[in-house]
């Protein structure tokens, strides 16, 4: 047979069986699962769509597993199943004879109420006053008080904005409620989830997003938001020919949200109270946060949760996951590899049947015979391994300096003799792109993507260390500590932590990913291990920002999240430095205004300087693991 052929049968037959699974599955649900769509109502009157699947048989009670949602429970119909039911691992909970409920949160599609974005915690709410909390409060102790044959156990999890409501539910401490699994969660749209990084705003991801999901439902409804329709397919292009930043809002009449954030440039105490982590003081359900190192939306949200939990309420049976994932791929792909670097192992599966569902099991349906998982489980890349902690960051944590040196080279000996000051100049008109070609979506990739597209540019600082001579095994946060002086009064810095791979470098098909369209053929990869945008102004203080003096040396530090990364012996470290990522984020106009209402002609250029020295040192500390 020829090659073509081959390559046709791989995939027809790979189809067929996924069909063929997921039909026989469907079949499966349907024959032994009932669905009911309950208003159920809360404290104050409103009443809350809910569907419910439970299992036709009654031998046995079961515990109930619960995902609270925004972004609708469809399809809607006592007869029409939701596909997750069968497409995704969720089956597996089915064929365990769980109880699985689904709910529109208030004021999303079929519920009643007024809809709030990341609707901020109240720790002292009086008479019938609501938060998300009490609504997850109010539908579990319907639901075990209602729902016929459940044991009386409750758990909720959620990726994303779901993972944002299971933290409330934590919250919500109602005696049922087990445990709880916020996986990629929501959990500070300011400092760096989804639609800022530490102040800077993520405006591919913000306009896309609240041009359909922002818009206005008067009335309960099963019909789906349409956002902007745009006009050509180059992202780019697109958001560079639109100007300053206020010109799209033109585009997003009528849109609550996106004018809250036209409207709070600062990390004040609109945002503060959006904070998911304020409330985690006295959390009695054991949790479980996942996410993934490579996830684009909510990196932030898992890691951090995890930490706040872990200081806030001591006497929480917390844990965390991490593994190599986009967003939400420990749900929806094998998790083998990501664009085109490969993990050599279905990470995705073992999580599912060695962690999620074994820790449901242990507190829902009292299996003491499940394997907890340990206190820390992430998969380190690099030697593509997962790895078990006692805590995270581990105690034996070794933060080392990574100078940088003379001949933009990198090294763990501050071995520079004279000051040195690396410059270039940031063109607010020629952005630096955050991926290479053209595209629309924001992609999941660039998370790891090959960064040789931007390495050669004017406008990108790029330092390296020398081919290393042994294994660098880093696990927990990057700090990073810059000198710099500018032209002008402001400017953001992205900071790009980079695998080198050797020139000979090349991936074993029989390992990974053979009938994948993916590269094998690595030498020279630049893989992108950690990016992040730090928007100058807020060096100081995210609640006062302030200008930078043209030309005065002032210093910019700031915390990357957590990696989880081998570079192995024959690699290089690399380094770089930019000051835009478009149209990733919003583009800064280098100059101390309100970067929301400036004008097309504020936007200027700006020489930007990094200084080093033998006692001043600009440097990455990286968290080394021995």
């Amino acid at each position: 047979m020829c090659k073509k052929h081959s390559i046709f049968s791989f995939l027809f037959f790979a189809f067929f069986y996924s069909y063929y699974a997921q039909n026989t599955d469907s079949i499966w649900v349907v024959n032994n699962y009932t669905k009911q769509e309950i208003m159920v109502k809360m404290r104050d009157g409103v009443s809350l769509y809910t569907s419910v699947y439970s299992p036709k048989s009654n031998s046995l009670k079961q515990p109930i597993l619960m995902m609270r949602t925004p972004y609708s429970c469809t399809p809607y119909g006592s007869n029409n199943f939701n596909p997750r039911l069968y497409s995704a691992h969720w089956i597996k909970y089915l064929k365990k004879g769980y109880i699985m409920v689904l709910q529109d949160v208030r004021g999303r599609y079929m519920s009643e109420g007024e809809y709030m974005d990341v609707r901020p915690f109240n720790e002292n709410k009086l008479n019938n006053e609501t938060d998300e909390a009490s609504d997850s409060y109010d539908i579990i102790d319907w639901l075990v008080k209602n729902i016929p044959n459940n044991n009386g156990n409750v758990g909720v999890f959620g990726i994303s904005y779901p993972g944002f409501y299971s933290t409330m539910a934590a919250l919500s401490n109602h005696p049922a409620l087990k445990a709880v699994s916020p996986q990629a969660p929501v959990t500070d749209w300011f400092m760096g989830d989804d639609f800022h990084h530490n102040g800077a705003f993520a405006l591919m991801d913000g306009f896309s997003f609240y041009s359909a999901f922002g818009k206005p439902r008067p009335k309960p409804t099963t019909v789906h938001e349409i956002g902007f329709e745009f006009p050509e397919n180059d992202a780019y292009q697109f958001y560079l020919k639109q100007g300053a930043l206020k010109n799209l809002t033109k585009h997003m009449s009528g849109i609550k949200f996106w004018n809250d954030l036209m409207q709070h440039p600062n990390y004040d105490d609109w945002w503060k109270k959006r904070d998911a982590r304020i409330g985690c003081k006295n959390i009695k359900a054991a949790t479980l946060i996942v996410g993934g190192t490579f996830d684009a939306e909510d990196c932030f949200g898992a890691w951090n949760l995890y930490k706040a939990i872990e200081n806030q309420s001591k006497q929480t049976t917390n844990k965390i996951v991490m593994g190599p994932w986009f967003h939400g791929g420990w749900h929806r792909s094998s998790g083998s590899y990501l664009g085109n670097v490969r993990f050599e192992a279905k990470t995705s599966q073992y999580y599912q049947d060695n962690i999620e569902i074994p820790f449901f099991d242990y507190y829902l349906k009292n299996q003491q015979n499940s394997k907890l998982p340990n206190e820390a489980s992430v998969f380190f890349t690099g030697i593509n391994k997962w790895e078990f902690f006692n805590e995270w960051p581990i105690k034996t944590l070794k933060p080392t300096a990574l100078y940088f040196t003379n001949n933009n080279k990198l090294s763990f000996d501050n071995n520079i003799k004279n000051d040195l000051v690396y410059k270039y100049i940031s063109n607010p008109q020629n952005p630096v792109p955050y991926a290479d070609g053209v595209h629309l979506n924001r992609t999941k990739e660039y998370m790891i993507d090959d960064q040789r597209f931007v390495s050669k540019r004017a406008d990108v600082l790029v330092l390296e260390t020398d081919v290393l001579n042994k294994d660098i095994k880093l696990g927990g946060p990057l700090v990073a500590d810059l000198n710099v002086s500018l032209s002008s009064t402001d400017a953001d810095f992205v900071v790009k932590l980079i695998d080198v791979f050797p020139d000979d470098f090349k991936y074993n098909d029989t390992v990974c990913c053979k009938g994948v369209k993916q590269e094998s053929n690595m030498g020279g990869y630049q893989m992108l291990v950690r990016g992040e945008i730090m928007r100058g102004r807020f060096r100081n203080s995210f609640e006062k920002p302030s200008a930078f003096t043209p030309n005065k040396i002032e210093n910019v530090k700031f915390t990357l999240p957590d990696v989880a990364h081998v570079f192995k012996k024959g690699h290089k470290i690399m380094v770089q430095i930019q000051s835009s990522w478009f149209p990733l984020f919003d583009r800064n106009p280098q100059q101390f205004i309100d970067i929301y209402k400036c004008d097309d002609k504020d936007f200027i250029e700006c020489e930007i300087k990094v200084h080093t020295s033998k006692n001043n040192a600009s440097k990455l500390i990286l968290p080394i693991i021995n």
